[in-house]
């Protein structure tokens, strides 16, 4: 198959194109210009936030043919090899499936040669947090007495789970989840590279739908371009994401502030039938409440506030309608029940 997904046709090969971690990438640029890499790095952070891609970009970084440079050429063997994952000097190693002592005694065997090219030989170990307790004290040693020219990097989602003597001996860098802007941002000029058509609403919908993970976004953007073709239509990548509409949300509202009950449960019914799983449906009523709350506090027209231009206004006239009291009661319990939702058996009565 010669098609390559958006994910990664569009994965950041430089760190000023790392979208939401400016923090992070500026202080590792600091670490190679100054010559005070360290030996050892652990990148924590939810999935999709640029922790392995980070680390590629660092690998080049060290590598490049005209490096050490904070900016990787991209077209020298070591930089090319490295984004094809195939680099005889930078391994990247799935803890997942390689989780056992035998595998880091492995590791460790490698590790005592010098870069067969490269002026780094980088380990990049992903969801290190799989490994055995056996494997990371095998880990131990290596790591608080690395070979001259080594270098790891730990990736992980669960960074608790590291024991502190692994963790005492990394610098560890925490990636956030990206906001709202920057993913619909990222999202709007990526459509318009690929030449696809489409609209605030759409945009929106897929950014609320990615939860703060910009690989999700870009699947989910590969998604609704395979279904929709080349024009982005916000009614069809809705249903296709099961994003409830924003007027739906409103019309639930209006009945709760009209005390009509029959109207509300008539509404989840129809969620119910026409397949919206309703646990999402509650974690986007959570959204979409938290909005109306900061509309009430700081103004519809807030960056804070995460929804397309057209929406404002109706989070203004609906916010309008409520008191913060009434609005903070609505949030707890909205929390609470998306909460309880995942481990009901009947999520409709539950709802």
């Amino acid at each position: 198959m010669s098609y390559q997904v958006i994910a990664r046709k569009y994965r950041p090969q430089t760190f000023d194109e790392v979208i939401g971690q400016r923090l992070i990438t500026d202080t590792l640029k600091n670490a190679i210009q100054h010559d005070r890499v360290a030996h050892g790095y652990i990148f924590s952070g939810a999935r999709g936030v640029g922790k392995t891609t980070s680390a590629r970009i660092l690998a080049k970084a060290l590598n490049c043919v005209k490096g050490p440079t904070v900016n990787p050429c991209g077209e020298c063997d070591s930089c090319r090899e490295i984004a094809a994952s195939n680099s005889v000097d930078v391994l990247e190693i799935d803890a997942a499936s390689n989780r056992g002592i035998d595998e880091v005694r492995e590791l460790r065997g490698s590790v005592r040669y010098l870069p067969a090219r490269d002026r780094y030989k980088v380990f990049i170990i992903d969801e290190v947090h799989m490994l055995t307790t056996e494997a990371f004290n095998a880990l131990l040693k290596t790591l608080e007495e690395p070979p001259p020219r080594s270098l790891f990097i730990l990736a992980t989602t669960e960074p608790h789970k590291l024991p502190p003597t692994i963790q005492s001996r990394c610098q560890h860098f925490s990636f956030r989840l990206l906001d709202y802007a920057e993913i619909c941002a990222q999202l709007e000029q990526i459509a318009k590279a690929e030449k696809i058509k489409t609209d605030e609403g759409a945009l929106s919908a897929l950014t609320q739908a990615a939860e703060g993970s910009m690989r999700d976004a870009l699947s989910l953007l590969d998604q609704v371009i395979a279904a929709c073709g080349d024009k982005l239509d916000e009614t069809r990548v809705r249903q296709l994401l099961g994003v409830v509409p924003a007027r739906t949300l409103r019309e639930i509202l209006l009945a709760i502030h009209a005390a009509d009950s029959a109207a509300v449960l008539q509404k989840v019914a129809q969620l119910s039938t026409e397949g919206y799983e309703l646990g999402h449906f509650a974690g986007e009523f959570t959204r979409f409440v938290r909005n109306l709350m900061i509309a009430k506090s700081c103004g519809a027209s807030s960056p804070l506030v995460q929804v397309p231009q057209e929406e404002r206004a109706m989070l203004e006239e609906l916010s309008a309608l409520f008191g913060e009291e009434d609005l903070t009661r609505f949030f707890q319990i909205l929390l609470r029940t998306e909460s309880e939702l995942r481990y009901s058996l009947e999520p409709r009565f539950h709802l």
